[in-house]
């Protein structure tokens, strides 16, 4: 078997080891030092590399900012801010159709961008808003969808920690990633807005609105509410992001502060307690681990696959197909697209993107935008079955009474408009790159 022929023997071995639930990290180095052996003839270089992919990573400037981030958003998810935070933009959202789907869109989308921790949004939104919903008289499905489709934003909207992967990935300013993400970001969220407004205009029975009673707020109440926990919050994001964006602080720079604001914003909530602390601690080294042994071994398995000759069996194939710039970003996205049916973000950022990386300048296509859409097409591996691990988070949470199909057909409306919003971001450019372009000219 010749050399290349191994390279795409281990490619395939991956997936399929993968399918059968080996773990990822290990996987990867596993298939790296004996492909390397065969590679190589011998051990020795073999392990050299593996110590050297490890250092690498452990001297990345762009890594140290994910704990950081990590153990910002775990302290403020374990502050009971959510709570407050729904409640207030409940009340102020009353009078709109479907004010409480609206509610738990914008609590998710603010909160995406202070914690950008998928599992810990819809489980939190699944106890808190889905209930809600469903007093109010909401449809399941909907609902349903709501919650999982508003807790993905946290994939794309700044401080992403897969911006941060990707960006350590194809060698891109996180900086600008997260400047590009921003509008793309909230043009997904007023999407999912419009569309459960639209919904429960047509169909008022999906969404109810809120009684006179529930409605009829004193505006004094509105905004204490408001001041006493959307306006912290958001101050919060605000200094650390826009420290990054205006380049105040690097990432990792505007991430310690961010910790630390995060600390003191729990302390003044009078919910900062030992055991929430140790829990936040555990969870971010635990989180870091999990993202550092990728890398290590996404790179060990890059290199062996590299020097096999996998690269080049792929970049020949794609470019034997004489595909157009454009095919061929369709193309790629639908692979991504279909990636995320069996994997997580995580193996397609570390392991995927290098083999699609190498081929942007065939086609003259710019990394950073190329990253966006990849960015919004991966909201799409949360929500897609088999793997569909939002869906499963809030069947985890959700009354007995509701069925993970209906979950799933909740979903499926959101995915729906995931492509919507890719289409927009390709026909108009601008939208992703603008903001980069006016503050990094």
């Amino acid at each position: 078997m010749t050399d290349p022929q191994l390279g795409v023997l281990m490619l395939g071995l991956f997936v399929v080891f993968i399918l059968l639930g080996f773990p990822i990290a290990f996987t990867l180095m596993a298939l790296g030092v004996f492909f390397g052996y065969l590679a190589y003839d011998d051990l020795n270089p073999v392990f050299q590399l593996l110590v050297q992919r490890t250092y690498s990573v452990m001297s990345n400037d762009v890594l140290i900012s994910v704990p950081l981030f990590v153990f910002m958003g775990y302290v403020i998810e374990r502050a009971n801010i959510l709570d407050r935070l729904f409640r207030s933009i409940q009340l102020a959202a009353g009078g709109l159709p479907a004010s409480l789907a609206i509610a738990t869109l914008a609590t998710c989308a603010l909160f995406a961008t202070a914690t950008g921790i998928v599992g810990a949004v819809v489980t939190l939104m699944g106890l808190l808003a889905y209930p809600a919903m469903l007093r109010q008289g909401y449809d399941a499905r909907l609902s349903a969808g709501v919650v999982c489709a508003g807790g993905c934003l946290g994939i794309l909207i700044p401080p992403s920690v897969m911006l941060i992967l990707y960006g350590a990935t194809a060698g891109v300013s996180v900086v600008k990633l997260y400047a590009g993400a921003f509008l793309p970001g909230f043009m997904l969220a007023g999407l999912y807005m419009l569309y459960v407004v639209a919904r429960a205009l047509i169909n008022p029975s999906l969404a109810p609105s809120l009684s006179k009673h529930e409605r009829d707020v004193p505006f004094v109440q509105v905004i204490r509410a408001l001041l006493t926990s959307f306006f912290p919050l958001a101050a919060l994001i605000v200094a650390v992001l826009g420290a990054i964006l205006f380049g105040l602080a690097t990432p990792t720079e505007a991430a310690a502060v961010g910790a630390l604001g995060s600390l003191v914003l729990a302390a003044a909530y009078r919910s900062l307690t030992l055991t929430k602390l140790k829990e936040s601690v555990f969870l971010t080294a635990r989180t870091s681990a999990m993202v550092c042994w990728l890398f290590i071994g996404s790179f060990m398995f890059s290199a062996v696959f590299a020097v096999l000759g996998g690269q080049a069996v792929v970049e020949n194939f794609v470019l034997g197909l004489n595909l157009s710039p454009t095919m061929f970003m369709l193309v790629s996205q639908i692979i991504i697209f279909l990636l995320g049916w069996p994997l997580e973000w995580t193996e397609i950022i570390v392991i995927f993107m290098p083999i699609f990386l190498p081929l942007l300048d065939h086609f003259s296509i710019d990394p950073l935008f190329f990253g966006l859409l990849v960015a919004l097409n991966i909201q799409t591996s949360f929500l897609s079955p088999p793997v569909a691990m939002a869906p499963f988070y809030l069947k985890g949470v959700a009354p007995k009474h509701v069925s993970i199909n209906e979950i799933f057909a909740g979903v499926m409306p959101f995915m729906v408009i995931v492509l919507i919003a890719m289409a927009l971001l390709y026909i108009f450019p601008e939208i992703g790159l603008w903001l980069p372009g006016v503050l990094y000219r």
